[in-house]
């Protein structure tokens, strides 16, 4: 089964869309689009009666509801469905929900609870937004991050992980890990900023792995697959 990511053009990257119950790793430099993807493909999951399950470090539910209100893909009204639930992973109802005391959440619990979460609630998709929240809560070892990546990767839901990753040549251990990994571009021209996207990997897929131009309009993010950019 395909999972739609709900951005115009950028199925036809991947076969139809992403191979379900998996993890992907969207990378990218800040400004590139990996929140509004994920914001979208969150907004398609909750149109094809999908539950869905954010989690941020970096936004409030108001301020991603604001960044996205100029958008016509239907974010405001699918996060206020029952479809999606929206965990501010700092807050203190994100800190009573994995049971940290302190300055920092317990580690066990975090995996535990977010695992346990995603399959009691048959959670279909789940964003991670991003790597800095992961690094921040899992800062005693990369073992301990790549646990958490596992327990999350062997749910029953298709998963996005926020990276802020900007060079695409130097690979974490997370996109070693995940299912696929897709990365996105700026360019700045001298008539302003240019934005790429390209599929480095996707298991079992035949992917188009060429830079395709990404754009931004009214309706959200749009893939052209014209001419591969330089």
């Amino acid at each position: 089964m395909r999972v739609s990511s709900g951005v115009e053009g950028f199925d036809r990257l991947v076969d139809g869309g992403f191979p379900e119950d998996r993890l992907y790793v969207l990378s990218g430099p800040p400004g590139s689009g990996k929140t509004t993807f994920s914001a979208q493909f969150m907004a398609a999951g909750a149109a094809e009666g999908d539950t869905s399950l954010y989690v941020s470090m970096h936004e409030t539910r108001d301020g991603i509801t604001t960044d996205m209100g100029d958008f016509d893909f239907g974010f405001e009204e699918a996060l206020e469905s029952d479809s999606i639930t929206f965990l501010d992973a700092l807050s203190s109802e994100g800190r009573r929900f994995f049971g940290g005391p302190g300055e920092k959440m317990d580690r066990t619990n975090v995996t535990n609870r977010l695992a346990g979460f995603i399959n009691s609630r048959d959670i279909d998709r789940v964003v991670i937004d991003s790597t800095m929240l992961l690094r921040y809560l899992f800062d005693d070892s990369d073992t301990t991050l790549m646990r958490f990546l596992t327990a999350i990767k062997r749910t029953s839901a298709t998963t996005l992980l926020i990276s802020e990753m900007t060079d695409p040549s130097a690979y974490a251990d997370e996109h070693f890990l995940a299912h696929g990994v897709v990365f996105f571009h700026n360019y700045l021209e001298d008539d302003g900023m240019r934005r790429g996207i390209q599929v480095i990997k996707m298991r079992g897929t035949d992917v188009d792995t060429d830079i395709r131009t990404l754009s931004f309009g009214p309706k959200g993010l749009k893939v052209t697959a014209g001419t591969p950019v330089n």
